[in-house]
């Protein structure tokens, strides 16, 4: 991605948060609709309009965007039903849950950001009210001291915690990744859910949208969900987004057709050179012995 290039509309990876609130207000706009999010449109603004314009030609109406905040509304909703007492959502950016889904009013949710994004959603959403307790946090997660700091008092005395990294981990290095998954070794952490890619779609994501600009992706590691267990994670839950997306039918043709093929489907934890991507909930493996 060229640096100098300044028709680009993505400029650093917080401008994928506009992105991807675009793309919810364009399935809220549709007649069959599988979730609906009367807030997007305002939290897209121009910057979502152009880059899904500039996105179009390889995002199919942004279908790995829609299955997975689907997949990742239900799994969020089935953790409250299961006991969910706090929901801390790590690079929240614009997104909605907290108003659209039915949450329990007692339920506390904390989105963690960068200060410029937390302003800009707190003003763009001044008004409206949560269903559940809402706090925003501005904190570098980059910054390991302050992301320590954050989720020491976060977590708190709250005893069944849902860790939510939507759209976050890709943009990490494998160990940043490493030390995001120790800082999550804390009494109280029941839950961590995220989304994960193979080699073979972070290669073909960063050629094909190589003109949007500067947000590269990194973490897409080969042997999948075992990089998590190998840290002492199991795997509660997976989905594949394209299974997810051809389920919701919202998979492009092109794909139906390919889903038709009698392929073997990927091993999640050794991909190879196959194109997959899942959302995760993991939760933490007891000790040994």
């Amino acid at each position: 991605m060229a640096d100098d290039d300044a028709t680009s509309p993505v400029s650093n990876v917080s401008d994928t948060a506009s992105w991807v609130a675009s793309y919810r207000a364009i399935e809220t706009r549709r007649a069959d609709a599988i979730f609906k999010d009367p807030l997007a449109e305002r939290l897209a603004g121009e910057k979502g309009r152009a880059i899904v314009a500039r996105a179009a030609k390889h995002m199919h109406n942004g279908w790995p965007v829609i299955a997975r905040t689907k997949v990742i509304d239900d799994m969020v909703l089935e953790c409250v039903a299961n006991g969910c007492d706090c929901v801390l959502n790590l690079a929240a950016g614009l997104d909605t849950r907290p108003y659209r889904l039915d949450l329990p009013q007692q339920l506390h949710w904390v989105e963690a950001d960068l200060p410029g994004i937390i302003e800009e959603k707190t003003a763009l959403l001044a008004g409206e009210r949560p269903h559940c307790h809402l706090e925003r946090v501005k904190v570098d997660l980059a910054d390991a001291s302050a992301r320590a700091r954050f989720l020491d008092g976060a977590v708190g005395e709250h005893k069944r915690v849902l860790v939510l990294t939507e759209g976050l981990v890709m943009y990490l290095e494998d160990e940043t990744v490493r030390e995001l998954s120790r800082d999550l070794e804390r009494p109280g952490i029941a839950w961590w859910i995220l989304d994960s890619i193979s080699p073979a779609v972070l290669k073909g994501f960063m050629r094909n949208m190589s003109d949007l600009g500067r947000a590269p992706m990194h973490f897409a590691p080969a042997h999948g969900v075992a990089f998590f267990e190998d840290l002492g994670w199991q795997v509660a839950a997976m989905r594949s987004l394209v299974a997810e997306a051809k389920r919701l039918h919202r998979l492009p043709w092109h794909l139906y057709l390919i889903m038709l093929l009698p392929f073997p489907q990927p091993d999640p934890r050794n991909l190879g050179t196959a194109m997959w991507s899942a959302v995760v909930q993991l939760h933490r493996a007891p000790p040994a012995g």
